[in-house]
This record gives structure tokens, sequence and C-alpha cells, in this order.
């Protein structure tokens, strides 16, 4: 008989994806509490950055986010100044997001958060990146 307890929370792969994620994301508190992001409003630009004047159904896709989570998002960055909602030309159920000039110059400022988040994670840059690997794996072959 193996000492392996199927049902023991340290054998969860899930739980263990759970409590890195939240662990990781409290260091981005402090590092984006100096540029006034929270974590989702951060991907949420992180997203615009990439590609800017987005519908917000593909900023979803992106983010693992359904709309319902997302919109407040925008909406909160909307009142920052840094992004514009507005409906598309072609089909008033699409709605877009565009950078604004303040969201634009924010990414600057927001340059350092990889490295400085990095650095308190503790992982060899070899292991990051096998880390990614993995993660990207799980992520595709559920998207399937």
């Amino acid at each position: 008989m193996n000492n392996f307890n199927e049902l023991s929370i340290k054998n969860q792969l899930c739980f263990a994806l759970y409590a890195c994620s939240r662990e990781i994301n409290k260091l981005y508190t402090p590092i984006l509490d100096e540029i006034n992001l929270t974590y989702t409003q951060y991907i949420s630009m992180l997203v615009l950055w990439e590609k800017d004047d987005i519908a917000v159904k593909d900023m979803g896709d992106i983010l693992f986010l359904d709309s319902g989570t997302l919109t407040p998002v925008i909406k909160s960055l909307e009142k920052k100044g840094l992004v514009k909602r507005n409906r598309s030309t072609i089909d008033e159920r699409i709605v877009n997001v565009t950078l604004t000039k303040e969201g634009l110059e924010l990414k600057e400022k927001a340059k350092d958060v990889p490295a400085k988040v990095y650095c308190s994670v503790g992982l060899d840059k070899e292991d990051g990146l096998e880390l990614y690997r993995l993660c990207y794996k799980v992520l595709d072959s559920i998207k399937k």
C-alpha cells in the first residue's frame, strides 16, 4: 500500500496552482499600489498595451475572464482616465476598449513591474521558463 492519499490537500495539483497563484498575486499588490492598479486592472492594461482598440469579448478571451467580471474592471479603468469604451460602428452590440493618452503613458511607469515580481518568486531563469511552459501547456489543453 502506498502512502499517497488522493484526498489530501497537499496532493491536489489544483490546490498547489491555486495557492501559488494567490501568493504571487499578493506579491504584486505593493508594486501595483505604486501605479494605482489592482492585479486585474494591471493584466487588462497589459492586453491593451499589446493590442489597443480591442473588443471586451476578445479581452475576456485573452484574460480567461467573463464580461461580468471584466466590465467592472474596465469601468474602473475608465474612471481613472486610462481607457475609453466605445460601441463598434460595425456592430453596436460590440464594445471596444481603447487607451487614452494617460493609459499609454502608464506603460512607462509599469515597465519594471515584471522584474520586481520575478525577483521575489525565487526561481532561476530556467525554472521560470519551465514553469511558464507548463502553465501554458495546461491552459492550452483546457481551452481545447
